[in-house]
């Protein structure tokens, strides 16, 4: 019987990795069905996000703030982040 080279290293790398192949199959990924297929809870909650920036971004401008506030567009990535994550909280958080 031949034996590949680095057989135990390969052995160790193989038991590592496989644990982390199990992904979300035990329990399910978190989704949605909508118009009769499953849609995913982080996209939906993305798009709540977009949305979110894009209402903010509006509100700055309708405000003024946006000629005084340098870095809008990280500011308005923020909002949107902040919203999908606290969206992603308050619908799947433990």
């Amino acid at each position: 019987m031949k034996v590949l080279p680095g057989g135990r290293a390969t052995s160790l790398l193989v038991l590592a990795i496989v644990p982390s192949l199990g992904g979300c199959a035990r329990l399910g990924a978190p989704s949605f069905v909508l118009f009769g297929s499953y849609f995913p809870g982080w996209m939906l909650c993305g798009c709540f996000g977009i949305v979110a920036a894009i209402v903010g971004r509006a509100a700055l401008v309708a405000t003024r703030l946006a000629d005084f506030l340098p870095y809008q567009l990280f500011v308005c990535t923020a909002i949107g982040t902040i919203f999908a994550a606290g969206a992603w909280l308050v619908w799947f958080g433990q």
